[in-house]
């Protein structure tokens, strides 16, 4: 196996486990105001989430910042309080749509609040990355290829991980007949019990 199927193999793995649920998690808030039919938003999130989590574990993993990684333990649940209060306040919202022959610029879908606050958190969630792509990598200085495979890894464990969201929604909603709003009510209710576990843990 090659160095770059290595390392891309442990960012997909790195993401795709239950040990880093706290990712998991994050993605599970992030998506769960979304249903299938709603993917042009949801790419637009997780582009600005994957945005925000690359460029901080480029920097991290190649030394140019420095952080604590007891800091971003306690600020990853914290990213999911706040995702979790977004769709809690969401849900008490009466449900708008656009119209349907209406396509927004792809500006202004990307300068959103969502997609700011997601392009944020993925600065945060980089940082916890990079902790894990800094122990495999030991004292290698400039692990380029390295880094690059780790990142696309992590990735498609993301859209995994954000697809099986979607399905998972799908057949609640549809074949099993719940309410849009008690799906968002549920999912983030777990994500939120979760992350304050986290936080006091």
């Amino acid at each position: 196996m090659s160095v770059f199927q290595t390392y891309l193999q442990l960012g997909f793995l790195h993401i795709f486990n239950l040990g880093a649920y706290d990712h998991m998690v994050f993605l599970l808030a992030l998506c769960a105001p979304y249903v299938l039919r709603d993917w042009r938003p949801v790419v637009a999130l997780v582009t600005s989430f994957t945005v925000g989590h690359s460029l901080t574990l480029a920097l991290a993993t190649l030394g140019v910042v420095n952080y604590s990684p007891q800091l971003i333990e306690v600020l990853i649940p914290i990213t999911i309080l706040i995702t979790c209060v977004a769709n809690l306040w969401q849900a008490s919202r009466p449900v708008s749509r656009p119209s349907p022959n209406r396509r927004e610029p792809a500006s202004r879908v990307f300068l959103t609040l969502p997609n700011l606050l997601a392009a944020m958190f993925g600065l945060i969630h980089g940082l916890g990355f990079s902790s894990y792509l800094r122990e495999l990598l030991g004292h290698q200085s400039r692990p380029v290829l390295e880094l690059l495979a780790f990142n696309v890894g992590v990735e498609l464990g993301q859209l995994l991980i954000v697809s099986l969201i979607l399905v998972v929604g799908f057949i609640v909603l549809r074949i099993f007949g719940a309410a849009r709003r008690d799906w968002l009510l549920v999912t983030t209710g777990a994500a939120l019990g979760i992350a304050l576990t986290l936080l006091v843990k």
